[in-house]
């Protein structure tokens, strides 16, 4: 796991925790500029997507090791932390544990799907092949980057990037992290003193993502868009711009 500090050194702490399959590089690479900016990053890639030779072993094992260097480097505080799909399952287990404490907990329209183990290693048999599959010959790749051209709007160089990021990744790694996201569970209405959850709602996912973010917490903070999941991060300044304007807003820094 490694751990990228840049940016404003003397702005608020915000910690970037990508989604599935992905390095903080590629997933936030759209918004980076804007960010660091105004904030003082902890930009976080997992073990497996580190671009070492671990390999990512279970979610509660990785935060553990974010709590440690949360604790170590910053007194066990930081003034954010924006987990990017997946990334928020890393922010939930953040707030819900409260071994370290995180003022604005963000999380970018995450879907976070639990699931008993079995079907969670059914499913995880079914997709894994899936993620890492589309990137085995260049006409997968190219078929790839045409279907996220059209339903995220991505321009040609970051469709080209994300593709290309998935190949990078051991199938062992991609497998253990979505199998172990399913079945590391949020409690239902989690409140903790000093924290806020915001939620960036991605309407075009759906209601029931909506009805999910205000069960696992209570009393969240939820900005609705109209886009796709994380469309923000691919889809270019029309889906950018609104939610960067949240963030901030999230943050108290406007």
């Amino acid at each position: 796991m490694t751990f990228e500090e840049r940016g404003n050194m003397n702005g608020k702490t915000l910690m970037l925790l990508p989604g599935t399959c992905c390095d903080w590089q590629v997933n936030f690479n759209s918004v980076i500029n804007d960010l660091e900016e105004r904030y003082h990053l902890i930009c976080v890639n997992y073990d497996g997507f580190d671009g070492t030779d671990s390999v990512f072993p279970d979610m509660i094992t990785e935060t553990e090791k974010i709590e440690r260097y949360i604790k170590e480097i910053f007194n066990g505080r930081l003034d954010g932390a924006l987990g990017s799909s997946l990334g928020g399952s890393f922010v939930g287990q953040l707030i819900q544990r409260e071994n370290v404490h995180i003022d604005h907990g963000i999380f970018g329209s995450s879907d976070l799907d639990q699931s008993g183990k079995l079907a969670a290693r059914l499913q995880s048999m079914l997709v894994t092949p899936l993620l890492t599959g589309f990137t085995k010959s260049e006409k997968r790749k190219q078929r790839s980057r045409k279907k996220l051209q059209e339903l995220f709007e991505m321009d040609e160089e970051t469709s080209y990037k994300f593709v290309e990021s998935f190949a990078k990744f051991s199938t062992e790694s991609v497998k253990n992290e979505y199998y172990t996201d399913l079945i590391t569970y949020l409690d239902e209405g989690i409140h903790v003193e000093g924290t806020t959850a915001h939620f960036i709602y991605a309407n075009k996912m759906g209601e029931k993502y909506k009805k999910r973010y205000m069960k696992y917490f209570r009393d969240p903070d939820i900005r609705e868009f109209d886009m796709q999941h994380e469309q923000w991060l691919f889809g270019g300044r029309k889906y950018a711009a609104p939610v960067l304007r949240a963030i901030d807003e999230f943050m108290e820094i406007v």
